[in-house]
């Protein structure tokens, strides 16, 4: 396999995975705005508290913080600041742009590292409400960081020309 084809496969692949995750965060925003919906209805209206729904909106608005990154770094459209890069022209641009690729996934691989020892770390405790492992929760660090950086590298491939960039300060 050429190059071409092996980077035409990365990112079919990352394409999957990116608007996977983006679905499932806004998928996550609906279920999180729906169960807080209830938790209103339920403690005034019917004047039963739901204990369980607070922890839920909890975890969910965690997992699509986390799983909806990767479609921002995918699309280029994070705030950013880039005096630098706006001042660098040519393959000093380049490098900039390098430098900031080294950062970004620098940062993911740590919040990567960490979410999974930290994940491990609170298997044994559970969410009071869910009676489900607090792993639960956490596993959206390492989870998120790896579609990040997938969604990142794709980005320094090939950058999406469909997005619109009215927002970026280059």
């Amino acid at each position: 396999m050429n190059a071409r084809t092996w980077s035409r496969c990365f990112l079919g692949i990352e394409n999957t995975l990116t608007r996977t995750a983006v679905g499932l965060a806004t998928a996550g925003l609906g279920f999180a705005a729906l169960c807080g919906l209830y938790q209103v209805v339920a403690r005034f209206v019917l004047q039963r508290s739901a204990e369980w729904s607070e922890p839920l909106i909890q975890v969910t608005l965690i997992w699509m913080a986390y799983l909806g990154i990767a479609g921002a770094l995918r699309s280029g459209t994070l705030i950013s600041v880039d005096w630098l890069l706006s001042l660098s022209k040519g393959r000093m641009r380049r490098v900039v742009q390098g430098v900031i690729l080294a950062c970004v996934l620098a940062l993911l691989g740590f919040i990567a590292w960490y979410g999974v020892a930290l994940a491990m770390r609170v298997r044994f405790q559970t969410i009071a409400g869910l009676g489900i492992s607090t792993s639960w929760a956490y596993a959206a660090l390492p989870v998120g960081a790896i579609v990040s950086m997938l969604s990142t590298i794709a980005h320094a491939i090939a950058p999406r020309a469909d997005i619109d960039h009215q927002t970026q300060n280059t």
